[in-house]
């Protein structure tokens, strides 16, 4: 909702630009979609390998830590 607020006062102000804004996000958007992927990717290898690696010491600790 702010997004839009502050895109309605720059049409107002400067409507060229608003409108390049309007064409450019989607470009921006697909662009940055495979970088989104590969984060969310990262962020799983990363989780999967701290269970990994972490898995020795929650069997050490027993059932109770759980």
């Amino acid at each position: 909702m702010a997004a839009f607020l502050l895109w309605c006062i720059l049409f107002v102000l400067c409507w060229p630009l608003a409108l390049l804004a309007l064409l450019v996000y989607p470009l921006v958007w697909l662009i940055s979609l495979p970088l989104r992927i590969v984060g969310i990717t990262l962020v799983g290898v990363f989780g999967l390998l701290s269970a990994i690696l972490l898995l020795p010491l929650r069997l050490l600790r027993g059932p109770r830590a759980v």
